[in-house]
């Protein structure tokens, strides 16, 4: 499939513009991970939610924070702990001594772009409470409902070496993440980049490296955008194959739901549209795939203990999965 073969139906160079836009400023202070940040972006503009895992020191936070400052909108940040209660999180009612009455004190899930920092360190009752507004972007307190402005995007993190004092996501919750991002060590050079960029900045903050480039409204036209990118009818055939073998592959305990497939095609298009065409490739659905399908997956004990992985598995079926051409 090539850019002859589908003629431009929508114009996405505003879009792709504005792209580049947020990805200079986050490259500002970010080091790499080009890969991780596209992600980041394509999540954004597909209305879906990210979990990075890393180990500490990484970048993981500082990443999230420098995306949703470029956007020039509300961002809260949480910091999850054991004792965290869902009050805390989506907010509570209090009683107004001047009215003589009971209002809602909204929590601070109530922004357009959310940092849930070590999201499993808080108890099974408290990662509930964004069951409701990660999926229907709504929060629900004593039988009234709020609904959220858009855009609104949830960026967890978490360590995956640190267990202990931590609760393990259940996976109607990881199932509610468009995309898991694992981000890992910056390589020799890079590394000597941040000392050197970091050295230079001398007493600035990083975060005040980075300004706003796109108004929150922008987002929200752009989502739509990206809604409109056109999938011809065999990729989403390829789409459909994919899922369908993680549910039938023999070293998997727990295939991908159909979620998993609408995440693939709606991050797709996203990509599509960044990369500059309003049509869908085939390298676009690869490109989405692995982030998309590696947290909703469970290796059967028998090939876990072989040593065999999510990624490994996900491989096989891409490679074994003709493209259409």
């Amino acid at each position: 499939m090539t850019d002859q073969t589908l003629p431009q139906r929508i114009d996405v160079s505003e879009l792709q513009q504005a792209v580049q836009q947020i990805k200079d400023e986050v490259h500002k202070v970010i080091v790499g991970q080009d890969d991780i940040i596209e992600l980041l972006i394509a999540a954004l503009l597909s209305e879906g939610h990210v979990l990075i895992e890393g180990v500490p020191g990484i970048a993981k936070t500082l990443t999230a924070k420098l995306i949703a400052r470029t956007v020039n909108t509300s961002f809260s940040r949480i910091q999850f702990t054991p004792d965290l209660m869902p009050a805390d999180v989506i907010g509570t009612t209090v009683f107004n001594a001047k009215t003589t009455d009971f209002e809602f004190k909204a929590g601070p899930v109530f922004a357009n772009l959310i940092l849930l920092d070590e999201i499993n360190r808080a108890p099974a009752k408290t990662q509930s409470a964004l069951f409701e507004v990660m999926e229907e972007l709504q929060i629900t307190a004593d039988g009234v409902t709020y609904l959220l402005e858009r855009p609104f995007m949830v960026i967890a993190t978490q360590n995956p070496i640190d267990q202990e004092g931590t609760y393990r996501l259940p996976e109607a919750q990881v199932d509610r993440f468009l995309f898991k991002i694992n981000m890992s060590y910056p390589t020799e050079e890079e590394e000597q980049r941040i000392l050197l960029e970091h050295n230079d900045r001398k007493e600035t903050r990083s975060v005040d490296v980075v300004q706003s480039v796109v108004e929150a409204d922008r987002i929200t036209a752009y989502q739509s955008l990206v809604r409109s990118v056109h999938v011809e009818a065999p990729l989403l055939s390829y789409i459909t194959k994919i899922v369908q073998q993680t549910r039938n592959h023999g070293a998997l305990y727990l295939g991908a739901s159909p979620r998993a497939s609408l995440a693939i095609m709606s991050s797709a298009k996203a990509i599509a549209a960044m990369r500059g065409r309003d049509f869908v490739t085939p390298e676009d659905i690869r490109f989405v795939t692995y982030p998309a399908l590696i947290h909703r997956l469970m290796l059967t004990p028998e090939k876990e203990m072989e040593g065999l992985s999510s990624a490994d598995i996900i491989k096989q079926i891409i490679e074994q999965i003709e493209v259409p051409r």
